[in-house]
């Protein structure tokens, strides 16, 4: 996120970092010009100083909820990384709060305003493919053993990193909501995983009988791809969560073939853009708190699921806001910065 800002210039500022590492805090300060930084100790000290509008939550799952509260409280507008929340109940008291405050609340989904999946949602909403039927989905990695995406402390395991894309893909494909969910976890005898499972695979049904099937793994190869299947042909992203390279779709109808692949970039400057243009317009964005929220409630109905080992029902939650195409925005990409102190999440 903070490469973007030198994208984002047309209405954001980075004002203010905030970290209990010192060496961090003075690197990271010269490297981006920032002069405010502050201890975690000091957060509510930075929140009423009148400093700043707004604040990025990028601490582990099972914080967000709590930071994002407490910025809301002091009046600040809040953009928070997915998963929202490591819980509906949390998610429902954040959407609460800036509603009670009136704050904008943001959930840090890249790829709502990524050119390929845009066209993806385009393209199944249009008919090109006839009637949708099915959607299957791989997202996969090897995570570094000391990371914490493996400790449930911290909301750590493959559902809440990477198989909220999965689940938010197929979402938003259908433009619908799940009603029932069920899911299995795996894993080895591989010491990274004695607190999450290592895979999780999870079946979800839609209301038109449509199905959605994804597999989420930190013990495997990488792999990331969507497909979605219709009457009248098949849409393929790959890859298609990726910040690294650009996203890439073949479309098949009949005997005819399309390729298109779009270019690198920067993946995180528009959400930048997006949040603090509903700021400055007193605007909803897009995605929003009932976005995170409705991602939440299925991961939690797969987590009961692995524990029964049975159907989980959702009931009927309508949701009436999604992606729209005329949210891409391409910005060029950022130069992958050096890190500070900090170690890359996948294993090499």
């Amino acid at each position: 996120m903070l490469p973007a800002f030198a994208n984002a210039k047309q209405n954001s500022t980075l004002a203010a970092l905030v970290s209990d590492d010192p060496e961090k805090l003075k690197k990271l300060g010269r490297r981006y010009g920032v002069d405010l930084l502050c201890r975690y100790e000091q957060i509510d000290e930075l929140f009423s100083s009148g400093s700043i509008d707004a604040v990025y939550v990028a601490l582990p799952n099972t914080m967000h909820a709590q930071t994002a509260r407490r910025a809301s409280q002091a009046g600040l507008h809040v953009l928070c990384e997915k998963p929202m929340a490591v819980s509906s109940r949390d998610c429902e008291r954040m959407i609460e709060t800036a509603r009670q405050h009136h704050v904008k609340l943001m959930i840090a989904y890249r790829l709502h305003f990524e050119p390929g999946n845009l066209d993806a949602m385009e393209i199944a909403r249009t008919g090109e493919l006839g009637d949708l039927r099915f959607f299957t989905s791989e997202f996969t990695m090897q995570v570094a053993a000391d990371n914490i995406r493996t400790q449930r402390e911290m909301g750590g395991g493959p559902l809440y990193d990477i198989g909220i894309y999965c689940i938010n893909a197929a979402r938003t494909l259908f433009a619908a909501e799940p009603i029932d969910v069920v899911a299995t976890a795996s894993t080895h005898s591989d010491p990274r995983f004695k607190e999450v499972p290592e895979t999780v695979t999870a079946v979800m049904r839609f209301p038109q009988k449509q199905v959605a099937s994804f597999t989420c793994s930190f013990g495997s190869a990488a792999r990331s791809v969507y497909e979605i299947v219709g009457t009248k042909g098949s849409l393929t992203v790959d890859p298609a969560y990726e910040l690294t390279e650009g996203i890439g779709y073949t479309l098949r109808t009949g005997d005819r073939e399309r390729v298109k692949r779009h270019p690198k970039s920067d993946q995180f400057a528009p959400e930048l853009i997006q949040f603090s243009d509903c700021i400055l317009g007193d605007r909803e964005p897009e995605p929003s708190g009932e976005e995170g929220l409705a991602d939440i409630r299925v991961i939690e109905a797969l987590n009961d699921s692995i524990v029964t080992g049975k159907w989980v029902s959702l009931g009927l939650h309508p949701h009436k806001r999604r992606p729209d195409k005329r949210q891409a925005m391409i910005k060029p990409a950022a130069r992958v910065p050096e890190l500070v102190r900090v170690s890359a999440p996948q294993a090499s």
